[in-house]
């Protein structure tokens, strides 16, 4: 299902930005307040993980690609590309559906994304979780 919701040119500019020059570290993306484009509300070059986890809205839905860092069993350092979509049990119903309909606009031109987190609340995408869900898709 198609929300008829497009993403501004700009989401995939910083995406680029990111992936190529690992100056940021998070994306977020929002619906615009006519609902009808996705576009950056915010990027960040914080690499503190529970910062990210502030700009999560608890009663609003977003979009973030987060490049997400961790260390192997053997001690090497690793980056994967997470995309989160949030869309918390507080949200209004209508945001939660547009919010659905809407992801695949944003998710499907991002190329290099290694994993999806869907969050509804924030044990969904504590460290440790997302963490988990990294390293499994690493093997």
């Amino acid at each position: 299902m198609s929300s008829g919701v497009t993403a501004a040119s700009e989401c995939f500019e910083k995406f680029v930005e990111l992936k190529m020059s690992k100056s940021l570290k998070y994306i977020l993306f929002k619906l615009n307040d006519h609902r009808t484009q996705i576009v950056v509300d915010k990027t960040s070059g914080n690499t503190d993980y529970e910062e990210f986890l502030t700009n999560l809205p608890a009663d609003g839905c977003k979009w973030a690609v987060y490049d997400f860092s961790y260390v192997l069993e053997d001690g090497s350092q690793r980056n994967k590309l997470c995309f989160f979509s949030w869309s918390p049990d507080n949200a209004p119903i209508r945001a939660k559906m547009v919010h659905a309909s809407s992801k695949d606009a944003i998710r499907k031109p991002l190329d290099g994304i290694s994993v999806e987190i869907q969050g509804t609340d924030l044990t969904e995408v504590a460290y440790e979780t997302v963490l988990d869900r990294v390293k499994r898709f690493s093997r």
